[in-house]
């Protein structure tokens, strides 16, 4: 796991930099030395913590080098002034400003180096996971069209796609593999393949359970399309799933702990970050009845968990008339409705500050898909398949989908966002929630995907 590689290399970086700072005072070292590991550790959680909420450790994310070196710097700039809070608050933790510095610089140089060094390996084919594609038709076609760029797919390459007697081939003719059903599992052998996609038009009477058991007997990992797509992309696809899959391919925790620990998590955190934020709020409220008077909140009813309504409150911002006659209307980019300080508050996402106290009341959680509007839902419900399981768990202030997609004003956008929301309903959990928490940062700072 690359965080915790990560954690080990920064843990050495102040080590080499006690080391330095300490060049010939062998009793300052020694003094060093005795709570060492602890102080190391703390740096090093601090500093991929910041990492996280860049975005760095996202499974599917794609980043150039410009890109990483950008969120690499911040990541060491914020992870500083957070580790120097921390040496503020308990002074026992410090580990002096020599030694610090020097951590800092030797750690970015070594990540920067490591990531580089990374990124260049994922590039050799050889190194990756050989995958062969049971299906040459629209589905297995997905492929290519939802997974084409390279940044896409750094941990496998194709070997090629095998077209199945009777369905139609859609694939290009240089992807394809002249074979039959019948040796599949001798192709497989040949080709050296480490995996096997299952991905026909029609399932009944396509597959050759027979081969397909060869090939896991060999040791290749055998897996449908859905699943595929899910692991690499994060993502579910809806124009692949059948009701079969979800039911019997695992998530969708329940348990009373995993409620227990979700509702932790959810006062926790909205507490801790109401305390914070309660002087922004008041100056956000001043703002907003200092240009458009009152009222400074703005209702609405929403949907949650298993379609209950709810009544969500946000500092208003667009004008008062923004609808009029009551019609519901999705916001557009540059939307002429909104104030001058509801831009600025819907970029920053001040205006969703007082959500936080739906999360206390138990309407909504700080992580989960984001609660529509009645009349946005019945229209989707009709159009857009599987949109009602995303109601299976409370909403959220941020989500996966929020990280993932910009903002939805259309059924098809909706449509793009549920296959991220489905991927958060059916494989949620503490350590997800806090990735998605922590890399929500990012989407404040740099702005994306508010209207």
């Amino acid at each position: 796991m690359i965080w915790l590689l990560e954690v080990l290399v920064l843990m050495l970086c102040v080590a080499a930099a006690a080391w330095l700072r300490f060049l010939g005072d062998v009793e300052g070292h020694a003094v060093f030395i005795e709570t060492a590991p602890l102080r190391a550790l703390l740096v090093a959680l601090v500093i991929t913590g910041a990492m996280a909420a860049f975005g760095l450790y996202q499974a599917h994310g794609r980043h150039n080098r410009a890109n990483l070196l950008l969120r690499l710097a911040l990541s060491f700039f914020f992870g500083g002034i957070g580790l120097l809070v921390i040496f503020y608050a308990v002074p026992q933790t410090y580990v002096g400003r020599g030694p610090l510095a020097l951590t800092l610089g030797l750690g970015f140089v070594a990540l920067l180096g490591m990531r580089l060094t990374m990124q260049n390996l994922l590039q050799v084919e050889a190194l990756r996971q050989r995958v062969l594609v049971f299906g040459a038709g629209n589905n297995a076609n997905l492929i290519n069209r939802r997974m084409r760029r390279q940044a896409d797919r750094k941990s496998f390459v194709i070997v090629g796609f095998v077209p199945i007697p009777g369905q139609a081939v859609v694939v290009r003719e240089e992807e394809l593999l002249a074979t039959d059903c019948e040796s599949l599992a001798t192709l497989v052998e040949e080709l050296d393949v480490d995996e096997v996609i299952i991905a026909p038009d029609e399932r009944r009477g396509a597959l050759p359970m027979e081969e397909m058991l060869k090939c896991v007997q060999y040791g290749v990992s055998v897996v449908d399309l859905s699943t595929f797509f899910e692991r690499e992309s994060g993502t579910v696809q809806l124009s692949v799933v059948d009701p079969s899959w979800l039911v019997f391919s695992g998530g969708f925790d329940y348990s009373m702990p995993r409620r227990l620990s979700k509702r932790l998590f959810d006062l926790s955190a909205a507490l801790l970050l109401l305390a914070l934020a309660w002087p922004v709020m008041l100056l956000v409220a001043l703002a907003v009845y200092a240009e458009s008077g009152g009222p400074v909140l703005y209702r609405q009813t929403r949907v949650g968990e298993r379609g209950r309504h709810f009544e969500l409150t946000k500092f208003r911002s667009m004008r008062q008339d923004a609808e009029k006659g009551g019609v519901a209307i999705w916001a557009s980019k540059n939307d002429d409705r909104t104030t001058r300080v509801g831009k600025f508050i819907r970029l920053t996402r001040l205006d969703e500050l007082p959500q936080l106290f739906a999360v206390i009341r138990g309407h909504m959680s700080f992580v989960g898909p984001r609660p529509e509007r009645p009349h946005f839902v019945d229209m989707l419900n009709e159009q857009v398949r599987y949109y009602g399981v995303r109601h299976s768990i409370k909403p959220g202030l941020t989500g996966w989908a929020q990280l993932r997609y910009p903002y939805g004003a259309s059924v098809q956008d909706a449509e793009e966002k549920l296959k991220f929301d489905l991927f958060y309903v059916k494989n949620h959990g503490l350590v997800f929630d806090l990735m998605i928490l922590l890399q929500t940062v990012e989407v404040v700072l740099f702005g994306r995907g508010a209207r």
